[in-house]
């Protein structure tokens, strides 16, 4: 399947000549009928074959026949803003001019739109070949060609057609074929986005939008985001050609039925997106490329209109670097949009000055998350320039900005070589700073701590972090063998200070209760005898009893039966204590 937009100057017979291939009338309103003239967006398809293979020799481009669905655009420089809503997203075009009329002024505009959009192929189609002779005709073709020179249709086929007597048609079946085969597929990212081009209620199904799906796949029952809008919706059903399908494709011109929302809470410019998957942002950084044929120069100063996907969106735009962009001449630009959209890097845009009615220029989007302040703004549009403006980056993050998913530097996070070193100095100084007490894991961010545990050269005790070599000063401090030496009757600590007695009982080499600092090994001694006790005294052990059986005085026995209390060791129940679920047995 692919998306061909048609394009060309009012009147020139996009729409005759659609209706010719596919059988389907794009102009779908009785006023376009009656006038004569596209107002709006035109849609048919059609499966289209080779008439060279079907009649029995091999085709150039294949004999199967392929599916082609076409956009068919308004011409009219009134309308301008419905044919930028219709060639977001195509594969290619087909770019009609009239034999009778040749090049005219949309002609010229909608070429350079298409360029601005990033077309890369097409079809240059001269229509109303019967109504003018071969000279004449050859006149067009040349002028079309001189027109043609340097843009992306230069060595585009030229077929002249007539849609009313069916003169050429065959000859544009078959370049339509190998325009098929020599254009590459939409690309699956698994990141669908559907800009909605169309919105209504169908009868008895309710709300029903239309666009071109890119980036990845929906599926019945999915539910989605309708973004800038901010709503949550399921996909009821799907059509493709008119035809139900339960999931459908990148590349494809598609018809959702949503539930959960009304057709007017969803308009044209709008997106389906699933969650979680877009970073939607209202400042976005850009190229904007000039148009030559400008008579003025761009600057800030100007009421100026994106037109991003399928909407139309007033913008402030602020020239990065100079004042200025002169025709011709390609700059970096920063757009300030009136919603967040949900855009990524590569996405195409075309910039229009509406006090003026004309296209200025347009470009590609580079960065959709601008950190820097726009004095200071360079982008270029690359993974590691925006990694290197972050310093770090989430892996997530980076995928919604740039739609590439790039392996992690560390856990979870993309980091530029210069953020990465300067933190494993920061937090190797912070380790030396801390000397023989450590630094405390618990004031590290997630950051630090998923670098820390990468340290070869760091090893971590008891919640704190210090060089591998450094020598534990507080195992082997005077008072932990002092207050051992004392058992359950522990002295008072002496020759300690403050902070490292909170240390000793932070690693749990010693214990504080109730005022008492005992030896870690002194709670054990106490589990072991009312483990003892409980034995011959299973309704419960008196504080007389535990302090009988430890040879203390009330004063250690209290704080120590506490303790135990306090691991559910035991269970205090009156005056008695009883096994808890940690007794050891």
């Amino acid at each position: 399947m692919r998306v061909v937009a048609t394009a060309g100057h009012v009147d020139h017979g996009k729409s005759s000549l659609v209706l010719a291939l596919t059988g389907t009338d794009p102009d779908r309103f009785a006023e376009e009928k009656r006038r004569g003239l596209t107002i709006d967006l035109g849609f048919a398809h059609a499966s289209i074959a080779d008439p060279t293979a079907t009649a029995g020799t091999a085709g150039t481009a294949g004999s199967e026949p392929v599916d082609v669905s076409f956009v068919d655009v308004p011409g009219h420089v009134r309308f301008v803003r419905n044919m930028l809503a219709g060639v977001g997203g195509v594969d290619a075009c087909l770019f009609v001019v009239a034999a009778t009329e040749g090049w005219k002024p949309q002609s010229e505009e909608h070429l350079r739109i298409l360029q601005l959009l990033g077309q890369r192929t097409g079809i240059v189609v001269l229509t109303k070949r019967d109504l003018v002779d071969d000279e004449w005709l050859e006149l067009q073709t040349l002028e079309v060609v001189d027109h043609l020179a340097g843009t992306f249709l230069e060595d585009a086929p030229i077929v002249a057609v007539s849609a009313h007597s069916g003169a050429g048609l065959d000859d544009l079946r078959r370049e339509l074929v190998a325009l098929v085969h020599r254009t590459a597929p939409s690309a699956d990212r698994d990141r669908p986005r559907l800009w909605v081009d169309r919105s209504f209620a169908a009868k008895g199904s309710g709300t029903v939008v239309t666009g071109t799906l890119t980036g990845g796949t929906l599926s019945v029952d999915q539910r989605v985001d309708v973004l800038p809008a901010g709503r949550d919706a399921r996909i009821r059903s799907l059509q493709r050609h008119g035809r139900s399908e339960t999931s459908v494709g990148p590349g494809n011109r598609v018809a959702v039925n949503l539930s959960g929302i009304e057709h007017h809470q969803v308009e044209r410019g709008d997106a389906l997106v699933l969650g979680g998957q877009w970073r939607p942002s209202r400042r976005v950084d850009a190229t904007l490329e000039v148009l030559a044929e400008l008579d003025h120069e761009v600057s800030r100063r100007g009421a100026y209109v994106a037109y991003v996907g399928s909407g139309e969106w007033p913008v402030k735009v602020r020239i990065l670097g100079p004042d200025a962009i002169l025709p011709g001449d390609r700059g970096l630009v920063r757009l300030h949009l009136p919603a967040a959209l949900p855009l990524v890097r590569g996405d195409r845009y075309v910039l229009r000055e509406s006090g003026r009615n004309e296209t200025v220029g347009g470009g590609e989007i580079l960065d959709v998350a601008p950190v820097r302040p726009a004095s200071k703004a360079r982008p270029d549009g690359s993974v590691a320039g925006i990694v290197a403006e972050r310093g770090w980056v989430l892996v997530d993050d980076l995928e919604a900005w740039t739609g590439e998913r790039v392996p992690a530097t560390l856990d979870r996070w993309v980091v530029a070589p210069d953020a990465l070193t300067a933190l494993d100095t920061s937090l190797h100084d912070r380790i030396a700073a801390a000397g023989s007490h450590g630094l405390d894991v618990a004031t590290l961010d997630e950051r630090e701590r998923a670098l820390l545990a990468t340290f070869t050269d760091v090893r971590v005790d008891g919640g704190r972090a210090l060089p591998a070599d450094a020598v534990d000063t507080f195992a082997s401090h005077p008072v932990v063998e002092q207050l051992r030496a004392g058992g359950t009757a522990p002295p008072e600590p002496a020759g300690v200070d403050r902070a490292t007695l909170r240390e000793l009982i932070r690693r749990g080499v010693l214990v504080e209760r109730d005022g008492i600092v005992f030896h870690a090994e002194a709670v054990d001694t106490a589990a072991h005898a009312m483990a003892r006790l409980l034995r011959s005294h299973p309704d419960g052990v008196t504080m007389a009893q535990l302090r009988d059986e430890l040879g203390v005085s009330r004063k250690y026995a209290l704080p120590l039966a506490n303790e135990l209390d306090a691991r559910g060791i035991t269970r205090r129940r009156g005056d008695l204590r009883i096994g808890g679920p940690r007794l050891p047995g």
